[in-house]
């Protein structure tokens, strides 16, 4: 029963106010950096390989290179949402909801690089002497005397438990989950080796994990485009048709999907934004604590690499998984007892990949949620640290690692409702400061 309330608090948010918002909010800063994701898309990714080391040998021994900054933001974006959030959306909204992803990842480039470009500005050194940023700094610096303590501080204890307790309790148990559907390995077993793992990376402090991510990225970014490009190839007169129904579904699903499915362009764009915008992260605050330690010469060049985490998780990940699904004919979206979530993924996979479907969606699950895991992680540490200090963030550790175990066996419903709750709640504080800077990241255009 709580988590009906929960539910209804969280989806009143999220649709009748931050869908709204966030989407505001990216169009703003496109106009305030004069379309910065169109004007420097090309020298984002030649900024990205050329001058930045991968091994962090342009960053010292206070920051992390450029390259380790986005592995680690990419770990964060790149989750479970991107297989199983897709799938939902997909059921909810139709093929046209993948439009509207899109659309809203536009905009959302545009807010994350402004995201960034804040977090290099008002980037600081903790106790340790080491450089450290996030929204709790620069809602700090924009409102000094209105209101930033409480703000900041609302903010800081929302991430905390937003991503690193609950929302990491959710990653755990989408592993362990699939684990048991594929290998049929007892959920708390995989959780506790899964905690264990984790626990010795969140010791190595932030060196060890950008190591960790920069290495894990690449390689779950090629297995699972690879088996996604795989499975195109192998049905590649069914893409052109996918796509048709994506544009066609945008703006008339009932041509696409029939008037029975009850979905019309209102569903189509809530779950398309919704779940585009959730998977990205762009706007919620969470990714710049990582762009934050990034050793650049100009904030614009951590803010155009911050763009790249939208483009690679929306419009690479994200429509693979579309596509994948569309060209795979499970889906039935709105229909009663239709297959929908982790099931209609699976289920796509498998046309194609046959029992090994499951098995390569329970490796991928495991890179993709264990990313998040450590990235998550990360950002509420910086958050912790800025509340309690230094001497304390072990406390922190321990609470996780005893949230990854207890999650792992959890029935997740109510700890998916805490989880939205709490990142929506995050949203408003960050917001407001983004806008409130929007004229400062327009002279870093």
């Amino acid at each position: 029963m709580f988590s009906v309330y929960i539910d209804k608090i969280s989806g009143f948010i999220w649709n009748n106010l931050l869908l709204f918002l966030l989407v505001g909010t990216g169009i703003l800063f496109s106009f305030r950096t004069g379309f910065v994701q169109i004007r420097k898309f090309g020298s984002a990714f030649s900024d990205l390989f050329r001058g930045f080391s991968l091994n962090g040998k342009k960053a010292d021994r206070h920051g992390i290179s450029s390259f380790q900054a986005l592995a680690t933001s990419v770990a964060a974006q790149v989750g479970t949402g991107n297989i199983i959030g897709c799938a939902t959306a997909l059921y909810g909204g139709g093929p046209g909801a993948i439009f509207w992803m899109w659309l809203s990842a536009f905009f959302g480039m545009a807010t994350i690089y402004g995201e960034a470009v804040l977090s290099q500005v008002f980037k600081t050194y903790d106790g340790s002497g080491h450089i450290t940023g996030g929204p709790i700094y620069y809602i700090r610096g924009v409102f000094k005397k209105s209101g930033g303590k409480f703000l900041s501080v609302f903010f800081a204890v929302a991430i905390i438990f937003a991503l690193g307790f609950a929302g990491n309790m959710v990653q755990a148990n989408s592993i362990t989950d699939s684990f048991f559907t594929a290998f049929g390995v007892p959920k708390l077993v995989t959780g506790i080796v899964i905690a264990i793992l984790a626990g010795v990376i969140f010791l190595g402090g932030v060196k060890t994990l950008a190591s960790v991510t920069e290495k894990i990225v690449p390689l779950m970014a090629v297995i699972y485009v690879a088996g996604c490009l795989i499975i195109l190839i192998l049905r590649i007169e069914s893409i052109p048709s996918a796509f048709r129904s994506i544009f066609v579904g945008a703006f008339n699903p009932s041509a696409v999907l029939g008037g029975a499915a009850g979905i019309g362009i209102r569903e189509a764009m809530r779950f398309g934004v919704a779940r585009g915008l959730f998977s990205n992260e762009a706007g919620m605050g969470s990714t710049p604590h990582a762009h934050a330690l990034a050793k650049v010469k100009n904030p614009g060049d951590q803010g155009k690499v911050a763009m790249m985490g939208v483009f690679f998780d929306t419009f690479v990940v994200l429509t693979l998984t579309a596509l994948v699904i569309i060209t795979s004919g499970k889906l039935m979206p709105g229909v009663d007892g239709a297959l929908e979530g982790s099931a209609l993924a699976q289920a796509a996979f498998s046309e194609t990949f046959g029992s090994f479907g499951s098995v390569f969606i329970a490796i991928c699950m495991l890179f993709f949620a264990f990313s998040t895991i450590l990235g998550w992680y990360f950002f509420g540490e910086v958050n912790f640290k800025a509340l309690f200090g230094n001497r304390f963030v072990k406390i922190y550790s321990f609470l996780v690692i005893i949230c990854i175990v207890v999650g792992s066996v959890l029935k997740i419903t109510l700890v998916w409702s805490l989880s939205d709750l709490f990142n929506g709640l995050m949203v408003f504080p960050n917001l407001i400061a983004l806008v409130a800077l929007s004229s400062l990241v327009g002279k870093y255009r």
